[in-house]
């Protein structure tokens, strides 16, 4: 036993580096899945959708950019596909320029996949500067903020639109949160005009939404990989989130196996010595 503790102590951390990218690849290769039992706030969030009557409008927002394409781009799939199977009008906006395209991009290729048509159930506002102007202005009326799409298409021309006005008319707003825009919209949309609010997030910033769930301020909760993972299993469409936990999970019990024969090695040839 001493010398196997030896020559792992004198292991190159290359190998070590290969067994986690092998750790990593394979599930994503093979896409291998775990069975997922969906958290209670996800299934919240999930539950809340269900209930909107056919055709209520729903604001998502894209608050994310390419740093955490991984963890909520995979959520924002599972979304779009579970409002518009809803039969759900969707408008679109963001308030990182950089993470607006992203959301474009989603928005079209699952529009695309279940028939949609643009101005009629779905639109895509775009970007202006000035958050907490733009979430005001909001609740007054979204012309002020965005006389037309981002196409410059005026809002009275789309269908969709001619009878939304502010947050009285859209029945459910979901922020994709990498920072604190969500908290913004706590403030400004949810304390202020009441409007009903779905915060999805990066797994670092989850536990900083938590108390606005508790409160009541918020409607559900769907956060970082597992949250996209427990969302695409609600909605019956496995992807990228899913098969990511399969490699997180693998990797996490690497290292943790590896922690455990490291420690146990020390002792072992400390107690030799």
């Amino acid at each position: 036993m001493r010398e196997f503790f030896e020559k792992l102590g004198k292991i190159d951390r290359r190998i070590i580096y290969l067994i986690v990218a092998i750790g990593v690849i394979t599930p994503i290769l093979f896409k291998a899945r775990l069975p997922i039992k969906p958290l209670p706030e996800v299934r919240q969030a999930f539950d809340y959708i269900e209930s909107l009557p056919e055709s209520s409008a729903v604001l998502i927002s894209i608050d994310y950019d390419a740093s955490s394409m991984p963890e909520l781009q995979p959520m924002l799939y599972a979304l779009l596909r579970h409002v518009f199977r809803k039969n759900l009008r969707v408008i679109m906006l963001g308030h990182w320029p950089l993470g607006v395209p992203l959301g474009q991009i989603a928005l079209e290729d699952v529009a695309k996949e279940m028939g949609k048509k643009y101005g009629v159930d779905y639109c895509f506002l775009g970007y202006r500067p000035g958050i907490a102007a733009v979430m005001l202005n909001l609740g007054k009326e979204i012309r002020s903020v965005f006389a037309s799409d981002y196409k410059y298409t005026p809002l009275d021309s789309l269908p969709m639109m001619r009878n939304i006005h502010n947050y009285n008319d859209i029945a459910l707003l979901i922020g994709l949160e990498a920072g604190s825009v969500g908290d913004f919209w706590v403030q400004f949309a949810q304390a202020r005009f009441n409007q009903k609010i779905i915060l999805g997030s990066t797994a670092v910033i989850t536990p900083d939404i938590y108390p606005y769930l508790q409160a009541g301020q918020i409607v559900g909760l769907i956060g970082g990989l597992r949250g996209a993972a427990d969302y695409e299993t609600l909605v019956n469409t496995p992807g990228p989130a899913s098969i990511g936990m399969y490699s997180q999970t693998v990797v996490h019990i690497l290292v943790v196996a590896l922690i455990i024969l490291g420690n146990v090695g020390y002792f072992v040839l400390r107690r030799r010595k």
